[in-house]
C-alpha cells in the first residue's frame, strides 16, 4: 500500500526554508573553520623569538610629530615594572631582518620573520635598575654562558614600519604590527666576541644589501615587549610578541656598497597616522640577538 502524504497548508515552503537555512548554516560553520587558502600559520613563540635577529642601520635625521605614548610591558618577568608614557624622540636606527651564517629561519617563522622592520626612536624615561640573568636562544649562541645584568632608563621605543610600500600579508601584518620594543641600556657592557655572516631576509633589501660580516662586540641593550595604550592586541598574537626580548649589541660591518634610502611607514594601529618618513641608511652599527630572561623560556 503506497504511504499517504500529508500535506499541512501552508507549511511546505516554510519547512523548505528553514531546511534550507538550517544545511547553509551548517555549511558556513565548516567553511568557517577550515583556514583560507595559503594563510600563514602562526609560529611558536620559541620558533619566531629564538630565529629572530636584527641588523641596527643608523639613518639620517628625522624628528616626528611629538606623540605620546603610554606603554606598559607584556613579558612576564618584567610586569611589575611601571607603566610610563613616553615621548617620540628623534629616530636613531632602522633595524631589519637577517639570517646569521648558512641559518634560515624554519617555517612558518621565515614567512613573517622577513618583514619584522622596526624603526627605532629616542626616548626617556624611569631608570628601573632590575637585575636579569640573559641567555642566548638562537642555536648558533645557546651555548654561551648566561650573562647577569642590570637594565636601567629607556633609551629607545622601536615601533614596527613598512619600507618602500611593501606589505606583508594580512595574516602576517595582523602579527608584525603589533610589534613594539622598549629599549633599556644595560651595564655592565660584556663583549660577544662572534664574527658572523649576516644576509638580509626582507625582501625590499636583498638585492641591495649583500651579505657580509660582522663582528659583534659589546652588549648595549635590552629591548622588551611592551605594549601601546590604544592597542588591542588578537590573544594568540599576544601569546607570541610577549616573550621577543633582544640584546643589541656595538657590531663592526663594512659599508654599504650603495646608498639605500627607503620609505618607512607606520603600521601599528595606534601611530598609523603619522606622516610617512625618508630614510637613508648610514651604515650598520648593532645587531639584536634574542634571549630569554631568568631561564623563562618562550614556549614551543
Amino acid at each position: 500500500m503506497d504511504r499517504a502524504v500529508i500535506r499541512i497548508p501552508g507549511r511546505g515552503k516554510t519547512t523548505f526554508r528553514r531546511f534550507a537555512s538550517i544545511v547553509l548554516a551548517a555549511l558556513a560553520v565548516v567553511f568557517l573553520g577550515v583556514p583560507h587558502a595559503g594563510a600563514a600559520t602562526l609560529p611558536t613563540p620559541k620558533g619566531l623569538t629564538a630565529y629572530l635577529d636584527l641588523e641596527c642601520y643608523r639613518t639620517s635625521a628625522y624628528q616626528p610629530p611629538g606623540v605620546q605614548l603610554t606603554v606598559r610591558h607584556l613579558n612576564p618577568v618584567l610586569m611589575n615594572l611601571p607603566v610610563e608614557t613616553v615621548t617620540l624622540g628623534q629616530r636613531e636606527q632602522l633595524c631589519v631582518p637577517v639570517a646569521k651564517n648558512t641559518q634560515e629561519p624554519p617555517s612558518p617563522a621565515i614567512d613573517f620573520i622577513k618583514y619584522i622592520d622596526l624603526s627605532c626612536y629616542k626616548i626617556s624615561g624611569i631608570t628601573v635598575n632590575t637585575g636579569l640573568v640573559l641567555s642566548h636562544l638562537n642555536p648558533l649562541f645557546q651555548n654561551l654562558p648566561r650573562t647577569q645584568i642590570s637594565i636601567n632608563t629607556p633609551q629607545q621605543l622601536c615601533v614596527p614600519v613598512v619600507k618602500n610600500n611593501v606589505i606583508p600579508p594580512a595574516d602576517v601584518l595582523q602579527l608584525v604590527r603589533y610589534i613594539d620594543l622598549k629599549c633599556y641600556g644595560i651595564t655592565p657592557n660584556t663583549a660577544l666576541n662572534q664574527t658572523v655572516s649576516l644576509r638580509q631576509l626582507n625582501p625590499v633589501l636583498t638585492s641591495q644589501i649583500p651579505t657580509h660580516k660582522a663582528q659583534i662586540l659589546y652588549a648595549r641593550q635590552l629591548c622588551v615587549p611592551v605594549q601601546k595604550a590604544g592597542d588591542s592586541i588578537p590573544s594568540a598574537v599576544l601569546d607570541i610578541v610577549r616573550w621577543i626580548d633582544l640584546e643589541k649589541f656595538d657590531a663592526i660591518t663594512p659599508a654599504l656598497p650603495t646608498s639605500v634610502s627607503l620609505s618607512l611607514r607606520h603600521i601599528d594601529p595606534v601611530l598609523a597616522g603619522l606622516p610617512a618618513e625618508q630614510a637613508t641608511l648610514l651604515g650598520a652599527d648593532q645587531v639584536a640577538l634574542p634571549v630569554a630572561k631568568n631561564g623563562n623560556l618562550p614556549p614551543g
